[in-house]
């Protein structure tokens, strides 16, 4: 597959204040990130919450100018947000948002905000644009009669729907969703899930993913990248990441999702709370909650390499250390 998407050395840094010093603090929300996403796959972004999983889905679609770095799309420089050339790239390109209460106007009916962006972008004549929205309606599983309701008139899980609709309205080639279905009740997140899934496999969509339910990006994506505070600490193929994790921090994941196979004794409890970025460890910033820490991990940042099976990680430990010592027996 050709790579559609293509994020270098990826930056975001953000000026929170002056501190008790009078002197501005910053807080770093992405710190290098390289990561290339191929035409029609499906990329699943986790970690913890402020690991920068949101930041990075945003930069990767233009709305935010990354501090460093740069994001080219089919080859060519991500043009700089609000900008013309910004605007007529972004039909190819959409979010789906977390909140889609917060997403949608609410005193604009569903058919109306669905077909919002086909009048902004003028893609098709007037006269087409109650047929193209009953055609979207219809593939994401509303009914006919839900044109004419209201956000407020609708549940969560067809709120989301909505969302869904009006982000393929332009037919879009490249679709971030940010945690997509973290507000939806368990048996409403499945038929989101499953519409994202037969809606990329029929439009050949490139999603990224970005979830907080480890067993929900096992199901759908291809490939996993893992993140912990601004940085990629391990990434691989699904079945790789879930079957046999080899960062310390992946293992505690992986060892969180719930499983009849896996005792309570199984799993890998992380000590303390995630650093806070605007004063991250020196050092590999896992290095405080991790196991194996030694002083060198402490003093050294570990660089993000490739093992013998292509699978990427970033830690010191990963030569010395045999992790099948303390194998994750989530799918033993």
């Amino acid at each position: 597959m050709s790579v559609i998407l293509q994020a270098s050395g990826l930056c975001q840094r953000y000026t929170t204040g002056k501190s008790l010093f009078g002197k501005p603090s910053t807080v770093t929300a992405v710190d290098g990130i390289d990561l290339e996403i191929r035409q029609g796959e499906i990329v699943g972004v986790v970690g913890e919450s402020g690991s920068g999983k949101s930041t990075l889905g945003r930069m990767l679609l233009g709305i935010e100018a990354p501090f460093s770095g740069e994001v080219t799309w089919q080859g060519t420089t991500m043009p700089k947000p609000a900008t013309p050339e910004w605007r007529a790239l972004r039909r190819d390109m959409q979010l789906i948002f977390q909140d889609p209460l917060a997403a949608l106007d609410r005193r604009m009916t569903i058919a109306d905000q669905i077909a919002e962006p086909l009048e902004i972008h003028r893609l098709l004549p007037r006269e087409d644009i109650s047929k193209r929205v009953a055609e979207l309606m219809g593939k994401v599983g509303l009914r006919p009669d839900q044109a004419d309701r209201y956000p407020l008139e609708l549940s969560g899980g067809q709120r989301q729907r909505v969302v869904i609709a009006r982000a393929l309205a332009m037919s879009p080639k490249f679709l971030v969703c940010d945690e997509p279905v973290s507000a939806l009740d368990v048996s409403i997140q499945a038929q989101v899930v499953n519409l994202l899934y037969d809606l990329q496999q029929e439009e050949n969509l490139t999603m990224v993913f970005i979830s907080h339910d480890l067993k929900v990006v096992r199901n759908l994506c291809d490939r996993v990248v893992v993140m912990y505070l601004g940085r990629i600490v391990e990434e691989g193929s699904a079945d790789e990441i879930f079957a046999n994790p080899i960062h310390p921090y992946t293992q505690a994941l992986v060892s969180s999702v719930p499983s009849a196979g896996i005792g309570m004794q199984d799993r890998i409890v992380l000590q303390g709370e995630p650093p806070n970025p605007a004063a991250r460890p020196s050092g590999c910033a896992f290095h405080p909650r991790c196991r194996f820490a030694d002083a060198a991990c402490k003093a050294q940042v570990p660089p993000l390499v490739r093992g013998n099976d292509g699978r990427l990680a970033a830690c010191l430990k990963l030569q010395t250390i045999s992790f099948q010592d303390e194998p994750c027996k989530l799918h033993a």
